[in-house]
């Protein structure tokens, strides 16, 4: 049973920062890639960030590039979402997910290409 669990998420103003963690369990971590989505009342998920299983590829989305980082560390089964300079908009649920391909150079952004998630973490962006 693949289990991941966010953590990192809560409120902090315009402008601050937060670092959301998700830890995995159950699958050998180290061989699929992770993605963290987000999804805010009354929108659809939204792609955020993706990182490739040996971390040498990534992908963001547009409103979040130059801002976020996301990384891994695979001896820890973590991937990590660093996000600075956060904005009102940022404001949102965020999950993470693992990639239904095994040692895929690939790191997309589509749902449909993620099978297991979490249960997601609370960001809110006060003004």
């Amino acid at each position: 049973q693949v289990q991941l669990v966010e953590s990192g998420g809560g409120l902090v103003q315009a402008g601050g920062s937060l670092r959301l963690s998700c830890a995995a369990s159950g699958r050998s971590f180290a061989r699929y890639g992770m993605g963290w989505f987000r999804q805010s009342p009354g929108k659809e998920r939204a792609f955020v960030a993706s990182i490739s299983w040996n971390g040498d590829s990534t992908r963001y989305a547009d409103p979040v590039k130059g801002r976020f980082t996301i990384s891994r560390d695979n001896a820890k089964n973590t991937v990590y979402l660093q996000m600075n300079s956060l904005k009102p908009e940022d404001t949102a649920v965020y999950f993470c997910a693992t990639h239904i391909i095994v040692y895929s150079d690939d790191a997309p952004e589509s749902g449909d290409d993620y099978d297991y998630w979490g249960q997601g973490t609370q960001v809110t962006v006060s003004s």
